[in-house]
């Protein structure tokens, strides 16, 4: 019998993903608490050699930041 992962914390349910990593409903419940795409930041192809550069600007402090957990790892 599974567990009911929306009564799991974030944590909780984070732990049981490392431990049944086989577990596909229990990674679907995980990703579907994920923030939504409204949030995410939106890049076009770069069509010119300056806006090359200005994505890479806008873009380097996401790649620099460290992940604040296992899961950002996987996202990033």
């Amino acid at each position: 019998m599974k567990p009911n992962y929306d009564t799991m914390s974030w944590s909780e349910l984070r732990a049981y993903i490392l431990t049944h990593r086989d577990d596909l409903d229990a990674l679907e419940a995980l990703y579907a608490r994920r923030s939504p795409d409204a949030e995410a930041t939106w890049f076009t192809p770069p069509k010119t050699e300056e806006e090359w550069q200005q994505q890479m600007e806008m873009v380097k402090p996401f790649l620099e930041r460290k992940p604040k957990n296992l899961f950002e790892k996987v996202v990033m």
